[in-house]
């Protein structure tokens, strides 16, 4: 399993010639990374004095940015097996007429799974985003530098899995899947960069 890989051979593997892990699992550890760095900040605020009055808003980030942690790290293999799903669809024989409308329907099943995961690791970036944000505001200053690499990578991990769905929505045939999965990424990407614009200001205005 890639998640019990160390991160020296993750890297070796994302540099090699091989196919996989390639840019959505890349993208999926990166989101994991800015996840982190959020449980970090509440950590070093929980309980901390000084900070009584957001202890409980913190326990619930806490919770919910090592909920999304565990998330993403399930996402990196997630994005190896699709990925290999269609290459196996790819693969498949196409001698006769019945071949390849088998060959077709199972490129097209497996661009959707393909696409399905990185909009499912741009969900978690953009919740990600938002937790930033609350531990940006609320947050250990001591630590609030670590709030704006979070919502950094937030940010280049969520565009990271937006280029993963744009490469498969353009061989998928099914126009209401593509306009709907294009929506719902492109209305993440508009509300994103606003918040990791003034997060990030926030942070610089902190330090």
């Amino acid at each position: 399993m890639i998640k019990e890989q160390s991160i020296e051979l993750f890297l070796e593997n994302l540099a090699s010639k091989s196919s996989t892990p390639g840019g959505g699992s890349a993208a999926a550890i990166i989101g994991a990374m800015g996840a982190a760095l959020v449980s970090m900040v509440a950590n070093f605020t929980v309980d901390k004095k000084g900070y009584e009055n957001v202890h409980a808003d913190m326990r619930t980030v806490l919770d919910r940015s090592e909920k999304h942690r565990r998330e993403f790290i399930d996402l990196i293999q997630a994005d190896v097996d699709v990925f290999n799903q269609v290459m196996a669809a790819y693969g498949m024989p196409r001698e006769t007429d019945q071949q390849k409308q088998s060959r077709s329907d199972a490129i097209q099943f497996a661009l959707k799974q393909a696409t399905d995961v990185p909009l499912a690791c741009a969900t978690l970036c953009l919740e990600v985003i938002e937790l930033s944000r609350q531990v940006a505001e609320k947050g250990n200053t001591n630590v609030i530098s670590d709030a704006g690499v979070a919502v950094l990578a937030a940010e280049a991990a969520l565009g990271s899995a937006a280029l993963n769905i744009y490469i498969n929505i353009a061989n998928i045939k099914d126009a209401d899947f593509v306009n709907d999965r294009r929506q719902k990424l492109e209305t993440m990407l508009a509300s994103s960069g606003d918040i990791t614009e003034r997060v990030y200001a926030l942070v610089k205005s902190k330090v």
